[in-house]
Protein backbone atom coordinates (compact mmCIF):
# COMPACT_ATOMS: atom_id res chain seq x y z
CA UNK A 1 0.00 0.00 0.00
CA UNK A 2 1.20 3.36 -1.08
CA UNK A 3 1.66 6.19 1.58
CA UNK A 4 0.03 9.29 -0.32
CA UNK A 5 2.54 12.22 -0.36
CA UNK A 6 1.17 14.95 1.65
CA UNK A 7 -0.64 17.74 -1.07
CA UNK A 8 2.51 20.16 -1.05
CA UNK A 9 0.70 23.79 -0.12
CA UNK A 10 0.94 26.34 -2.86
CA UNK A 11 2.54 29.56 -1.81
CA UNK A 12 0.31 32.68 -0.33
CA UNK A 13 2.72 34.75 -2.37
CA UNK A 14 5.25 33.48 -5.20
CA UNK A 15 7.28 36.28 -7.22
CA UNK A 16 9.41 34.55 -10.20
CA UNK A 17 11.97 36.78 -11.67
CA UNK A 18 9.70 39.99 -10.83
CA UNK A 19 11.00 43.63 -12.67
CA UNK A 20 9.65 46.59 -12.54
CA UNK A 21 10.69 50.31 -13.55
CA UNK A 22 10.19 53.91 -13.00
CA UNK A 23 11.52 55.33 -16.15
CA UNK A 24 15.17 54.48 -16.43
CA UNK A 25 15.40 53.27 -12.26
CA UNK A 26 14.45 49.66 -11.57
CA UNK A 27 12.64 49.63 -8.93
CA UNK A 28 12.43 46.40 -8.66
CA UNK A 29 14.90 44.06 -9.90
CA UNK A 30 14.72 40.47 -11.05
CA UNK A 31 12.67 39.83 -7.33
CA UNK A 32 12.22 35.81 -6.96
CA UNK A 33 10.24 35.31 -3.56
CA UNK A 34 8.11 32.17 -2.06
CA UNK A 35 5.81 33.01 1.00
CA UNK A 36 4.28 30.55 2.72
CA UNK A 37 0.67 30.45 3.99
CA UNK A 38 0.03 31.64 7.23
CA UNK A 39 3.51 33.61 7.88
CA UNK A 40 4.04 36.70 9.37
CA UNK A 41 6.72 37.89 6.51
CA UNK A 42 8.44 41.34 6.38
CA UNK A 43 10.30 43.33 3.58
CA UNK A 44 12.91 45.15 5.26
CA UNK A 45 15.08 48.06 3.62
CA UNK A 46 15.98 51.69 3.40
CA UNK A 47 13.74 54.24 1.45
CA UNK A 48 13.75 53.25 -2.05
CA UNK A 49 15.30 49.66 -1.89
CA UNK A 50 12.20 47.94 -3.87
CA UNK A 51 10.39 46.78 -0.95
CA UNK A 52 7.22 48.91 -1.35
CA UNK A 53 7.25 48.21 -4.86
CA UNK A 54 7.02 44.06 -4.55
CA UNK A 55 3.92 45.11 -1.66
CA UNK A 56 2.43 47.30 -4.43
CA UNK A 57 2.64 44.02 -6.68
CA UNK A 58 1.07 41.90 -4.98
CA UNK A 59 -1.77 44.24 -4.23
CA UNK A 60 -2.19 45.12 -7.96
CA UNK A 61 -1.50 49.04 -7.47
CA UNK A 62 1.45 48.06 -10.02
CA UNK A 63 2.00 45.55 -12.66
CA UNK A 64 5.37 43.95 -13.14
CA UNK A 65 7.16 45.10 -16.18
CA UNK A 66 8.76 41.38 -16.78
CA UNK A 67 8.40 38.24 -14.31
CA UNK A 68 5.18 36.64 -12.91
CA UNK A 69 3.31 36.99 -9.63
CA UNK A 70 0.56 34.00 -7.93
CA UNK A 71 -0.95 34.36 -4.88
CA UNK A 72 -2.48 31.07 -3.80
CA UNK A 73 -1.36 29.76 -7.11
CA UNK A 74 -3.72 32.33 -9.32
CA UNK A 75 -1.82 34.15 -11.46
CA UNK A 76 -2.47 37.94 -10.96
CA UNK A 77 -0.39 40.05 -13.62
CA UNK A 78 -3.50 41.82 -14.85
CA UNK A 79 -6.30 41.77 -11.87
CA UNK A 80 -7.55 44.49 -10.24
CA UNK A 81 -6.65 44.83 -6.58
CA UNK A 82 -10.26 44.23 -5.58
CA UNK A 83 -10.23 41.09 -7.77
CA UNK A 84 -7.17 39.92 -5.69
CA UNK A 85 -7.63 37.66 -2.32
CA UNK A 86 -5.56 40.19 -0.34
CA UNK A 87 -5.85 43.62 1.20
CA UNK A 88 -3.63 46.60 2.31
CA UNK A 89 -2.99 48.54 5.29
CA UNK A 90 -1.72 51.82 4.62
CA UNK A 91 0.32 53.83 6.46
CA UNK A 92 -1.70 56.96 6.84
CA UNK A 93 -4.98 54.84 7.75
CA UNK A 94 -6.71 56.48 4.55
CA UNK A 95 -9.72 56.52 6.20
CA UNK A 96 -12.96 58.05 5.80
CA UNK A 97 -13.41 61.18 8.09
CA UNK A 98 -17.40 61.61 7.64
CA UNK A 99 -18.17 57.51 7.79
CA UNK A 100 -18.36 56.55 11.48
CA UNK A 101 -16.17 54.03 12.66
CA UNK A 102 -18.50 50.94 12.15
CA UNK A 103 -19.32 51.93 8.39
CA UNK A 104 -15.35 53.06 7.74
CA UNK A 105 -14.91 49.26 8.05
CA UNK A 106 -17.97 47.73 6.24
CA UNK A 107 -16.94 50.08 3.61
CA UNK A 108 -15.62 47.31 1.78
CA UNK A 109 -18.82 44.70 2.20
CA UNK A 110 -20.96 47.52 0.69
CA UNK A 111 -18.83 48.15 -1.94
CA UNK A 112 -19.69 44.43 -2.61
CA UNK A 113 -22.88 44.41 -2.13
CA UNK A 114 -23.39 42.96 1.19
CA UNK A 115 -26.93 43.80 3.31
CA UNK A 116 -26.60 45.90 5.81
CA UNK A 117 -27.61 43.94 8.70
CA UNK A 118 -24.65 41.75 7.45
CA UNK A 119 -22.10 44.17 7.02
CA UNK A 120 -22.82 45.81 10.55
CA UNK A 121 -22.74 41.90 12.29
CA UNK A 122 -19.57 41.46 10.56
CA UNK A 123 -18.09 44.88 11.21
CA UNK A 124 -18.76 44.32 14.68
CA UNK A 125 -17.14 41.35 14.69
CA UNK A 126 -13.96 42.85 13.15
CA UNK A 127 -13.75 45.45 15.71
CA UNK A 128 -14.19 43.32 18.76
CA UNK A 129 -10.81 41.49 17.00
CA UNK A 130 -8.72 44.83 17.40
CA UNK A 131 -10.51 45.28 20.87
CA UNK A 132 -12.72 48.46 19.81
CA UNK A 133 -16.06 47.06 20.82
CA UNK A 134 -18.57 50.15 20.83
CA UNK A 135 -16.39 52.39 19.02
CA UNK A 136 -19.28 51.91 16.01
CA UNK A 137 -20.72 55.28 16.17
CA UNK A 138 -17.52 57.07 16.81
CA UNK A 139 -16.09 59.11 14.41
CA UNK A 140 -12.32 59.00 13.04
CA UNK A 141 -11.15 62.70 14.38
CA UNK A 142 -13.12 61.32 18.32
CA UNK A 143 -10.04 58.42 18.16
CA UNK A 144 -6.04 58.70 18.95
CA UNK A 145 -3.56 57.40 16.29
CA UNK A 146 -3.17 53.89 17.65
CA UNK A 147 -7.51 53.51 17.58
CA UNK A 148 -7.64 54.71 14.30
CA UNK A 149 -4.51 52.05 13.68
CA UNK A 150 -6.75 49.60 14.54
CA UNK A 151 -9.42 50.99 12.66
CA UNK A 152 -7.69 50.65 9.49
CA UNK A 153 -6.87 47.15 10.40
CA UNK A 154 -10.50 46.01 10.93
CA UNK A 155 -11.47 47.74 7.64
CA UNK A 156 -8.88 45.73 6.03
CA UNK A 157 -9.97 42.43 7.36
CA UNK A 158 -13.42 42.66 7.35
CA UNK A 159 -13.38 41.60 3.94
CA UNK A 160 -11.54 38.26 4.85
CA UNK A 161 -8.25 38.61 2.79
CA UNK A 162 -6.39 35.37 2.70
CA UNK A 163 -3.19 38.03 2.25
CA UNK A 164 -3.05 40.79 4.43
CA UNK A 165 -0.28 43.60 3.00
CA UNK A 166 0.69 46.39 5.58
CA UNK A 167 2.85 49.30 4.48
CA UNK A 168 4.86 50.92 7.40
CA UNK A 169 1.42 50.63 9.71
CA UNK A 170 3.04 51.66 12.91
CA UNK A 171 5.30 54.21 11.37
CA UNK A 172 3.35 57.72 12.43
CA UNK A 173 2.75 55.66 16.62
CA UNK A 174 5.06 56.82 18.84
CA UNK A 175 7.33 54.59 20.40
CA UNK A 176 5.69 53.13 23.21
CA UNK A 177 2.40 52.60 21.28
CA UNK A 178 4.46 50.98 18.29
CA UNK A 179 6.05 48.42 20.70
CA UNK A 180 2.46 47.61 22.29
CA UNK A 181 1.12 47.40 18.51
CA UNK A 182 3.82 45.28 17.36
CA UNK A 183 2.99 42.50 19.97
CA UNK A 184 -0.71 42.75 18.98
CA UNK A 185 0.02 42.46 15.39
CA UNK A 186 1.55 39.34 16.37
CA UNK A 187 -1.02 37.67 18.46
CA UNK A 188 -3.75 38.79 16.29
CA UNK A 189 -1.88 37.13 13.09
CA UNK A 190 -1.45 34.07 15.15
CA UNK A 191 -5.28 34.32 15.92
CA UNK A 192 -6.00 34.57 12.63
CA UNK A 193 -3.47 32.22 10.76
CA UNK A 194 -3.28 34.58 7.80
CA UNK A 195 -0.11 35.42 5.26
CA UNK A 196 0.49 39.29 6.51
CA UNK A 197 3.23 40.88 4.58
CA UNK A 198 4.82 43.94 6.34
CA UNK A 199 6.75 46.40 4.88
CA UNK A 200 9.21 48.30 7.26
CA UNK A 201 12.23 50.15 6.99
CA UNK A 202 12.69 49.51 11.16
CA UNK A 203 15.02 46.20 11.67
CA UNK A 204 13.90 45.76 14.92
CA UNK A 205 10.13 46.15 14.02
CA UNK A 206 10.88 43.20 11.62
CA UNK A 207 13.06 41.33 13.72
CA UNK A 208 10.64 41.06 16.79
CA UNK A 209 7.16 40.34 14.61
CA UNK A 210 8.21 38.04 11.36
CA UNK A 211 9.26 34.61 11.10
CA UNK A 212 10.93 35.84 8.12
CA UNK A 213 12.79 38.98 6.64
CA UNK A 214 13.82 39.33 3.40
CA UNK A 215 16.27 42.78 3.46
CA UNK A 216 16.06 44.35 0.24
CA UNK A 217 18.90 46.70 -1.02
CA UNK A 218 18.44 48.44 -4.58
CA UNK A 219 15.60 46.67 -5.95
CA UNK A 220 16.71 43.09 -5.01
CA UNK A 221 16.26 40.69 -2.43
CA UNK A 222 19.99 40.54 -0.87
CA UNK A 223 19.42 38.10 1.76
CA UNK A 224 15.56 36.11 3.60
CA UNK A 225 15.52 34.00 6.24
CA UNK A 226 14.57 33.90 9.66
CA UNK A 227 15.28 37.17 11.81
CA UNK A 228 18.14 35.19 14.17
CA UNK A 229 19.88 33.82 10.61
CA UNK A 230 19.68 37.74 9.18
CA UNK A 231 21.22 39.26 12.35
CA UNK A 232 23.69 36.66 13.12
CA UNK A 233 24.38 35.62 9.84
CA UNK A 234 24.87 38.70 7.62
CA UNK A 235 25.57 37.47 4.22
CA UNK A 236 26.41 40.84 2.88
CA UNK A 237 28.26 44.22 4.02
CA UNK A 238 24.79 45.83 3.90
CA UNK A 239 22.85 43.26 5.76
CA UNK A 240 25.76 43.25 8.54
CA UNK A 241 25.86 47.35 8.81
CA UNK A 242 21.95 47.58 7.59
CA UNK A 243 20.42 45.07 10.48
CA UNK A 244 21.93 46.10 13.79
CA UNK A 245 25.08 47.97 12.80
CA UNK A 246 27.76 45.08 12.56
CA UNK A 247 31.48 45.96 12.28
CA UNK A 248 32.99 44.54 8.60
CA UNK A 249 36.08 43.54 8.78
CA UNK A 250 37.83 43.13 5.88
CA UNK A 251 39.45 39.50 5.10
CA UNK A 252 42.65 40.10 6.93
CA UNK A 253 41.10 42.13 9.95
CA UNK A 254 38.72 39.18 10.51
CA UNK A 255 41.92 36.55 10.70
CA UNK A 256 43.45 38.59 12.80
CA UNK A 257 40.93 38.39 15.02
CA UNK A 258 41.35 34.59 14.53
CA UNK A 259 38.14 34.12 12.39
CA UNK A 260 38.57 33.06 8.75
CA UNK A 261 40.57 35.09 6.25
CA UNK A 262 37.20 36.21 4.35
CA UNK A 263 35.07 39.46 4.31
CA UNK A 264 33.14 38.76 7.66
CA UNK A 265 30.86 40.55 10.51
CA UNK A 266 31.46 40.99 14.10
CA UNK A 267 28.49 42.36 15.85
CA UNK A 268 29.18 44.67 18.83
CA UNK A 269 27.35 43.17 21.82
CA UNK A 270 29.67 40.26 21.23
CA UNK A 271 32.61 42.36 22.22
CA UNK A 272 34.05 42.22 25.70
CA UNK A 273 35.24 45.36 27.84
CA UNK A 274 37.79 43.30 29.99
CA UNK A 275 38.82 44.36 33.27
CA UNK A 276 42.45 45.31 33.91
CA UNK A 277 44.01 42.62 35.25
CA UNK A 278 41.52 39.90 33.70
CA UNK A 279 42.75 37.01 32.04
CA UNK A 280 41.38 36.50 28.45
CA UNK A 281 37.96 34.39 27.86
CA UNK A 282 39.01 30.99 26.34
CA UNK A 283 38.44 30.97 22.42
CA UNK A 284 38.96 34.94 22.35
CA UNK A 285 41.16 36.73 20.61
CA UNK A 286 42.65 39.88 22.73
CA UNK A 287 42.45 43.42 20.97
CA UNK A 288 44.14 46.49 22.67
CA UNK A 289 42.76 49.56 21.63
CA UNK A 290 42.07 53.31 22.35
CA UNK A 291 38.33 54.73 23.23
CA UNK A 292 37.95 57.25 20.33
CA UNK A 293 34.44 57.68 21.01
CA UNK A 294 31.33 56.39 23.70
CA UNK A 295 27.16 56.86 23.36
CA UNK A 296 25.16 56.48 25.70
CA UNK A 297 21.97 54.49 25.24
CA UNK A 298 20.36 53.52 28.13
CA UNK A 299 21.11 49.53 29.18
CA UNK A 300 24.42 49.66 26.71
CA UNK A 301 27.12 52.09 25.80
CA UNK A 302 28.36 51.97 22.27
CA UNK A 303 32.28 52.41 22.58
CA UNK A 304 34.22 53.56 19.50
CA UNK A 305 37.58 51.82 19.58
CA UNK A 306 41.04 52.17 17.02
CA UNK A 307 43.44 49.44 17.17
CA UNK A 308 47.14 49.88 17.01
CA UNK A 309 46.64 48.37 13.62
CA UNK A 310 44.55 51.03 12.56
CA UNK A 311 41.13 48.67 12.48
CA UNK A 312 37.97 50.59 14.05
CA UNK A 313 35.77 48.81 15.60
CA UNK A 314 32.28 49.61 17.95
CA UNK A 315 31.85 47.28 21.08
CA UNK A 316 28.74 47.78 23.26
CA UNK A 317 29.05 47.20 26.34
CA UNK A 318 26.66 47.01 29.76
CA UNK A 319 26.07 50.93 30.41
CA UNK A 320 27.22 50.06 34.05
CA UNK A 321 30.59 48.77 33.01
CA UNK A 322 33.85 51.04 34.25
CA UNK A 323 37.07 52.21 32.31
CA UNK A 324 35.08 53.08 28.91
CA UNK A 325 36.36 57.10 28.98
CA UNK A 326 37.15 58.66 25.52
CA UNK A 327 41.19 58.51 25.11
CA UNK A 328 41.20 55.31 27.40
CA UNK A 329 43.31 52.34 26.13
CA UNK A 330 41.15 49.42 27.09
CA UNK A 331 41.47 45.58 26.40
CA UNK A 332 38.99 44.09 24.58
CA UNK A 333 37.92 40.52 24.03
CA UNK A 334 36.27 39.29 20.62
CA UNK A 335 35.46 35.52 20.60
CA UNK A 336 36.66 33.66 17.58
CA UNK A 337 33.80 32.16 16.97
CA UNK A 338 31.79 35.77 16.75
CA UNK A 339 33.64 36.75 13.71
CA UNK A 340 30.91 35.31 11.05
CA UNK A 341 32.58 35.00 7.22
CA UNK A 342 29.89 36.84 4.91
CA UNK A 343 29.14 34.79 1.43
CA UNK A 344 28.70 38.25 -0.44
CA UNK A 345 31.09 40.78 -1.27
CA UNK A 346 28.29 44.04 -1.27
Amino acid sequence: MHAHAAPIALPAVRFASVVRHFGAVRAVDGVDLSIAPGEFFAMLGPSGSGKTTCLRLIAGFEQPDAGHIEIFGETVEGLPPYRRAVNTVFQDYALFPHLSVGDNVAYGLRVRGIGRADRDRMAREALAMVKLSGMETRRPAQLSGGQRQRVALARALVVRPKVLLLDEPLGALDLKLREEMQSELKGLQRALGLTFVFVTHDQSEALSMADRVAVFNEGRIVQVGPPEEVYERPATRFVARFVGSANVLEAREAQALGGPARPSSLRPEKIALLAPGAPVPEGAALVEARVTDVSYQGPVRRVSVLTGEGLALTAAIPATAAGAMVGATVRLAVPRDAVRSMEGEQ
